[in-house]
């Protein structure tokens, strides 16, 4: 593996892109990400969930008992490479389309892939 120091913009998916490479992270890597987005009613989360389905996203739904005001998440499970560009660009689609659902972007994450 070549070992080179990756500049990431200093924004909170940066940080985690940072921290990633620290622990040995191969970033060229592709692989499934978890990206969170939450809801105040099951009915906006499922709604949002179906239309992800119906553009070909893989999803999962559960309540969510992190915060009291959005209860229900809805996970995509694209299958990409992490850049900041990548994880950037998908959140910003998803909080687009969230958006007239009253949902929320609430992270992402992904496991280390050496």
């Amino acid at each position: 593996m070549v070992n080179h120091q990756v500049a990431f913009p200093d924004d909170e998916n940066g940080d985690v892109l940072r921290q990633m490479t620290e622990q040995g992270d191969n970033l060229e890597t592709p692989r499934e990400i978890d990206f969170s987005v939450i809801f105040p009613t099951e009915d906006a989360a499922l709604k949002f969930a179906v239309l992800l389905l119906r553009n070909g996203q893989k999803v999962s739904f559960s309540e969510y008992e992190e915060h009291d005001e959005l209860p229900w998440q809805v996970q995509a499970h694209p299958f990409m490479v992490p850049t900041h560009e990548n994880i950037s660009g998908y959140e910003a689609l998803l909080a687009e389309e969230a958006e007239a659902f009253a949902g929320q972007n609430d992270g992402w994450g992904c496991e280390i892939q050496q």
